[in-house]
């Protein structure tokens, strides 16, 4: 089944590749009506929109998608449910498919909700505590981009037609908001403050579907949707979105610095590779955007595929302090490995390099302020140090506490991790060759131009002095621990987003049972003739036991009473 599954993908995938080239040299657009239902005066339609970019998308979705399913193949073939597994990615990528070539709100809705829905059935796959706990966080927060995008259907009805692609250049008064709620459902979906605290979480799945879903599908959705509806911001200011962005940004790339989890670490650079592409869409340059996501998803799968490997090989764990010196256990994989955190880096032309040189340059031109400038920067430069960070604890001459086991790379791992590892060389200039028409050419100060490269290898030097931590012990002990606590955990999110409201409202909620069901209506409504009746039968028993002692008493009492008389 996983067999015959890649090969269909596989061949999906560059079938749609060659119609892109086909509707990019031709500049078509393909709007199709398919009528499922119709009755009366009443039509249930489904609307696809094929264009280039669409076509592109779905065939780079394909491809990731097809290598990941052959590289589970040997990685789950020891699970007993190995098959409900393939079923689940496989409604993933439809659900994907239903988002990326849908003009339509409903349909939109439709492929946004499977997101959801099976990103929390993968994300619980292994039943434990901690993933039950996981994908709870990670649907609840989802919730509230599915209960924007809801919203958004009520304000299209002023429009009377789901198809927002026709109402691009179209503008009320109301559709401000509707702006608003589609930028909160993108937020949520992609990650960004303050939402921010589902992603390192949902790292609970298998390493296999998180290099789907953090590569090219669950998170990138967000973007796409904005991507879409980018016509929309031409004329609004975005620069509050534009600050929650490079926050997300600067965030991810300080917490990745302080963490010791491997998966969560490339989480979080996933994280702030997302707070790159939003601070470019809110700039104003959408197809930057768009191909830095493409490219971001070739190395991210890679990078993805290559720690899950050497987890197995590390008796499944995690923690990057048990790893140091696997090049000469996994050379293969240690190569992809360092390919994929040079290309994640923006080493000159790999194909990372390709969109974040454009995208820094871009910014530069722009009139933003020096704030802006400094952090996006500064981002970059975090980027490149968490990378060399964990290229030295899993792969340097750094010596660990576990043992390795004797696992062997094999030929399905090896081969899904080739073609990526093509991807992620060749990938930005072919396709920067194909979606931009002419060379872009921005001319600027020498300083200017080499900052790039100078944060790339000041990045790398702070990388490797990170990794001796000791060094922040001298300034005491509760310094360093407060700011270990405060950066590793992604300045408090996790905690706000979960302990902090759950605890206060079940009080609350706690404290209203007990208020209203469990006091008034319990005792003096449920329990008010069963209790009378048990008082008043404990009465006879106790004049029944000692009635000899009840009668004198109540003879004294008498004769008191007249005496008083």
């Amino acid at each position: 089944m996983y067999y015959v599954w890649f090969i269909i993908l596989l061949l999906f995938s560059l079938s749609l590749f060659f119609i892109f080239t086909v509707f990019l040299k031709t500049d078509t657009v393909l709007f199709l009506d398919w009528d499922v239902l119709f009755m009366n005066s009443s039509s249930l339609t489904m609307t696809l929109l094929l264009d280039w970019m669409s076509l592109l998308f779905m065939s780079c979705v394909l491809m990731i998608s097809s290598m990941v399913i052959l590289y589970s193949k040997d990685y789950m073939f020891n699970d007993k449910f190995k098959i409900r597994f393939l079923i689940l990615v496989l409604l993933f990528i439809i659900s994907m498919f239903f988002l990326i070539i849908s003009p339509n709100m409903i349909s939109i809705l439709l492929g946004w909700d499977g997101l959801g829905l099976v990103s929390y059935c993968l994300v619980i796959y292994f039943g434990n505590y901690k993933s039950y706990n996981a994908g709870m966080m990670t649907i609840l927060i989802n919730r509230v981009g599915d209960v924007s995008i809801l919203l958004s259907l009520y304000f299209m009805f002023n429009l009377g037609d789901w198809n927002f692609i026709f109402y691009t250049f179209y503008w009320e008064n109301w559709m401000l908001f509707f702006i608003y709620l589609i930028v909160l459902a993108s937020f949520t979906k992609s990650a960004q403050i303050p939402f921010s605290s589902w992603l390192p979480a949902a790292m609970a799945a298998p390493t296999p579907v998180s290099s789907l879903v953090h590569s090219s599908t669950l998170v990138t959705a967000g973007v796409y949707l904005l991507i879409r509806f980018s016509h929309y911001f031409y004329n609004l200011d975005t620069s509050f979105f534009l600050f929650l962005s490079l926050l997300t940004m600067f965030m991810a790339g300080v917490g990745a610095n302080f963490e010791y989890d491997l998966k969560k670490i490339i989480a979080l650079s996933t994280l702030s590779q997302l707070g790159m592409m939003m601070t470019i869409l809110f700039v104003g340059n959408y197809s930057l955007s768009f191909f830095h996501m493409l490219n971001h998803a070739f190395f991210k799968a890679l990078l993805f595929l290559c720690s899950g490997l050497i987890i197995h090989c590390m008796s499944d764990s995690q923690d990057i302090r048990h790893m140091g010196n696997l090049i000469f256990q996994l050379p293969y994989t240690c190569s992809c490995f360092c390919i994929s955190s040079l290309s994640l880096c923006g080493l000159p032309f790999l194909s990372g390099f390709y969109s974040k040189d454009l995208i820094l340059e871009y910014s530069t031109l722009n009139y933003m302020n020096i704030f802006i400038y400094v952090i996006l920067f500064l981002s970059v430069g975090l980027t490149v140090s968490y990378s060399f960070r964990l290229i030295y604890y899993c792969l340097g001459n750094y010596n660990g506490l576990f043992c390795y086991q004797s696992c062997l790379e094999s030929l399905n791992m090896v081969s899904s991790m080739l073609l990526l590892t093509l991807l992620s060389i060749f990938g930005g200039s072919l396709l920067s060759w194909m979606i931009f028409p002419y060379p872009l050419f921005i001319s600027m100060p020498v300083f200017s131009k080499l900052l790039p490269l100078f944060l790339v290898l000041g990045g790398a030097y702070l990388g490797y002095e990170l990794s001796f931590s000791s060094w922040f012990y001298t300034f005491g002990d509760f310094i360093s621990d407060y700011t270990f606590n405060f950066l590793g955990s992604m300045w408090f999110l996790p905690f706000f987003c979960s302990s902090l409201l759950t605890y206060h409202f079940l009080s609350l909620s706690k404290s209203y049972w007990n208020f209203n069901d469990a006091m008034w209506g319990e005792y003096f409504m449920s329990r008010l003739v069963p209790q009378f009746n048990y008082v008043m039968s404990m009465y006879m028993v106790f004049t029944g036991i000692r009635n000899l002692k009840i009668f004198l008493l109540l003879f004294l009492m008498l004769m008191l009473v007249l005496f008083l008389f």
